[in-house]
């Protein structure tokens, strides 16, 4: 019997309490059962990791302030990294109880090696070395994902929700077709089923256009995984761990796309800054933008438009978890160039219309803002590519304008 190997991927509410680790031990039973072998990756079981940070956050001396950023990343990707250890540790124990061979490896055990940096390391390369040993003694290999070490031999994190681009770089290392990754959905909408009404489960979806959805908003797959995949040729099949019907499958699409829109995606993780009064000068931009990137701060919708008496006002968004560091930046530019003033606007979404289509659709951009106009939602700022239209708007209004831009582009008939 052929033993191929299987990477599956199972998220932390796949894995988040004793009887959904059972399930998922049945599960990679019956693929063992089957002549498989199998590489597992998973998270934190449910809400660990934002415990663990919670317990982070309390360290703090009691004369420092909330928002105080704890001195070592380092210790900080040791704790968290704790939480993954567990359903690995559980999931192996529910094997063995089974008579299935299982084993439980760290990031580190398994070969992950990170850059330097910690809290969001990027991961360099896999060491298979250990992977295949355990492959080669019929047992079925459990990651932690989320993590990896680095040349000090230090726990790594990859960042929040960074176990899909775990289980990607193993099936790409271990040269296999395709990642399942097990989620508490069954699949890819054309948006949130949860807030939009009549929204439609795609069989397939592109890479480029599934990279666009996550890196917008859509938490299904995190955007490094999407990418991954698509670098190295991998499909995706995202499905339910709560049933074996099919999901849907990412990869690359070749055929005519009729459709001009493929998804719509709320995100809310985002704060709008605005410096007023920039002079109108070559290298202002480069020295806003210069210290928000020393400061490690990724900076998503940027809009400079001209004043009178020859300033400017650049406006930009960052992820909520930025907020402090942006606005302490923003802080400094404006004591040290005369007459800047900052404004902060915490309320904001962005909602953000997404599809391959638009490159051979005209009209796609008349369409999101007539359907916001109609219903008297102000934009604030206007993001564009080749596949995606986004509005940052006020956070009251987001999900009206996301059900507007899923009917007004026929999204419920897919």
């Amino acid at each position: 019997m052929s033993r191929t190997i299987l990477v599956h991927k199972y998220g932390g509410t796949s894995v988040g309490s004793t009887e959904r680790l059972h399930a998922v031990a049945d599960r990679l039973v019956r693929c063992v059962a089957d002549g498989h072998r199998l590489v597992v990756v998973v998270s934190a079981m449910g809400s660990t990791t934002d415990q663990l940070v919670e317990l982070a956050q309390c360290m703090r001396a009691p004369d420092l302030p909330v928002d105080f950023q704890l001195a070592s990343d380092r210790e900080y990707d040791q704790l968290v990294a704790t939480g993954e250890i567990v359903s690995a540790s559980l999931l192996a124990m529910a094997l063995q109880s089974r008579g299935c061979s299982a084993v439980s490896l760290t990031g580190g055990q398994a070969g992950i090696k990170t850059e330097m940096i910690y809290s969001r390391a990027k991961i360099l390369g896999v060491d298979l070395t250990r992977i295949h040993q355990e492959l080669a003694s019929h047992s079925v290999v459990i990651v932690t994902g989320f993590q990896g070490v680095n040349d000090r031999n230090d726990v790594t994190t990859i960042g929040r929700g960074g176990s899909d681009t775990s289980a990607v770089v193993l099936a790409a290392a271990l040269n296999v077709e395709t990642c399942d990754i097990y989620t508490d959905v069954d699949g890819v909408y054309t948006s949130d089923p949860r807030s939009i009404q009549g929204v439609s489960k795609l069989s397939t979806i592109s890479y480029d256009d599934m990279l666009e959805l996550a890196s917008l908003g859509a938490r299904v797959l995190h955007p490094r995984a999407v990418e991954c995949a698509k670098l190295n040729g991998i499909m995706l099949h995202v499905r339910s761990s709560f049933s074996d019907e099919a999901g849907t499958i990412v990869k690359e699409v070749d055929m005519e796309v009729q459709q001009p829109v493929t998804g719509v995606t709320v995100n809310d993780d985002e704060v709008l800054f605005a410096l007023r009064g920039l002079p109108d000068v070559p290298g202002v931009a480069a020295q806003v933008f210069g210290a928000l990137a020393d400061a490690s701060i990724s900076v998503d919708m940027i809009v400079q438009s001209t004043q009178d008496k020859g300033t400017n006002t650049i406006t930009f968004t960052v992820a909520q978890s930025d907020t402090q560091a942006a606005k302490h930046i923003s802080a400094s530019i404006s004591e040290s160039l005369e007459g800047v003033s900052v404004v902060e606007h915490t309320q904001i979404a962005k909602v953000s219309a997404v599809g391959v289509g638009m490159i051979s659709r005209p009209g796609v951009a008349a369409t999101v803002f007539d359907a916001l106009g109609k219903a008297g939602i102000n934009i604030h700022l206007i993001s564009t590519s080749e596949i995606k239209i986004s509005c940052a708007i006020d956070r009251s209004q987001a999900d009206t304008a996301a059900q507007l831009l899923h009917d007004a582009f026929g999204l419920d008939q897919l």
